[in-house]
């Protein structure tokens, strides 16, 4: 993880202020005394977002996202570290501003309405500074934003969890903040419903131009929302990087084994006419770009060899190919097939393949890669 400038403080080239990030997180550390010990929680955690920017934190359970998230909430107290909200010092090591004065909305896991107020009430409970007419039309224009403009007078345990969600989004962003933060915003929802409601949120938010993080474990959820992602790990971020990169160019085999499905084969670099290669059961790979070329030379072992990352659409069904491969477990996709295949040698990887193409358990098909990127990691790292 590269280390993040002040970006409040610096300036470009033609001596013109840069603005703030409108969240800073700098080496954010978390401990508690247990009776087993110290038990470290985020360990040298950093990471930025720019205005407008949604962000978020993927990882499994005890990784340490949570406590992140109420760290910039102010729910919790760092043990050492910085966070900045819109350039605004809220954390370090003498001073935590309290939750109410940070400028943060929070929509929570079980969204934590108030089941004795209607959902106007709801909405407006943060409003109460403004006069009577101009609380009325803040929640109208919210309830407008969030898709539920006739809803007003109807009570929590009247919607469902779907609306239910929305009315907590729009009670957070009724006050305008800075910054928004969501906890695992879709848990409590059906499956099916996760990935639309997940769109219908990012437009929301895109709508509202406001700074969000959001925490989850789970990487669809994070692909659909986020333009922004850490994958993390031991209470640190492993890589932040848009969801294009974490799933083609992982850095780690921790972030490649987490973020979508993967195979890896071993492979030996070598030149060929002036450029590198890296020659697998499945023929010789080109390495098409310089900053791959490094990394795979940076990862090879004396011999050349590496572990290559081969994605299930990386692998493409061709029945003209001299490559064989045994089909040896399936499972539709609907669209697709997710096959795994057996090569001679014994390896296995994963193929997509279009659901018209309905092999059998047992049977042999061509394949051969297709990709744009060669992504290799060294022979001995651990997943």
């Amino acid at each position: 993880m590269h280390a993040i400038p002040e970006r409040d403080t610096m300036a470009g080239q033609s001596g013109a202020t840069i603005s703030p990030a409108a969240l800073l997180v700098d080496g954010l550390h978390i401990h508690y005394d247990t009776p087993d010990g110290r038990l470290d929680v985020l360990s040298g955690l950093s990471f930025s977002l720019n205005d407008g920017e949604i962000g978020c934190l993927l990882g499994p359970s005890g990784c340490g996202k949570t406590t992140a998230l109420r760290a910039v909430a102010g729910f919790v107290r760092p043990s050492s570290g910085r966070i900045h909200i819109s350039g605004r010092m809220v954390s370090d090591s003498c001073h935590c501003a309290e939750p109410e004065s940070r400028g943060v909305g929070v929509v929570f896991q079980d969204y934590a309405l108030f089941p004795h107020l209607d959902v106007a009430a709801n909405v407006a409970f943060g409003l109460r500074r403004l006069a009577p007419a101009a609380r009325r039309s803040r929640v109208a224009e919210m309830l407008e934003l969030v898709g539920l403009p006739r809803i007003g007078e109807r009570y929590p345990h009247e919607l469902s969890g779907g609306q239910q969600q929305r009315v907590a989004l729009a009670r957070a962003l009724a006050p305008a903040p800075a910054i928004l933060l969501l906890d695992e915003p879709f848990s409590n929802l059906d499956p099916d419903l996760r990935e639309r409601l997940a769109l219908d949120l990012r437009d929301i938010l895109q709508r509202a131009r406001i700074t969000a993080l959001l925490v989850t474990h789970d990487q669809y959820e994070a692909f659909a929302l986020a333009d922004r992602v850490g994958v993390m790990h031991q209470g640190r971020i492993e890589q932040w990087d848009t969801p294009y990169r974490l799933y083609h160019q992982p850095q780690t085999r921790l972030v490649a084994d987490f973020v979508g499905l993967g195979s890896f084969l071993p492979g030996r670099i070598h030149h060929v006419d002036g450029r590198s290669r890296v020659s697998i059961e499945l023929g010789n790979l080109p390495i098409h770009t310089r900053t791959d070329q490094a990394m795979a030379h940076a990862q090879a072992s004396p011999s050349g060899e590496v572990q290559v990352l081969l994605r299930p659409d990386d692998v493409v069904h061709d029945d003209d190919s001299p490559i064989r491969a045994e089909v040896v477990r399936k499972a539709f996709r609907g669209a697709h097939f997710l096959y795994t295949l057996k090569l001679p040698s014994g390896a296995t990887l994963l193929a997509l393949v279009p659901s018209h193409h309905d092999h059998g358990i047992g049977e042999r098909i061509g394949i051969r890669f297709d990709a744009d990127h060669v992504v290799t990691f060294p022979i001995d790292e651990p997943a």
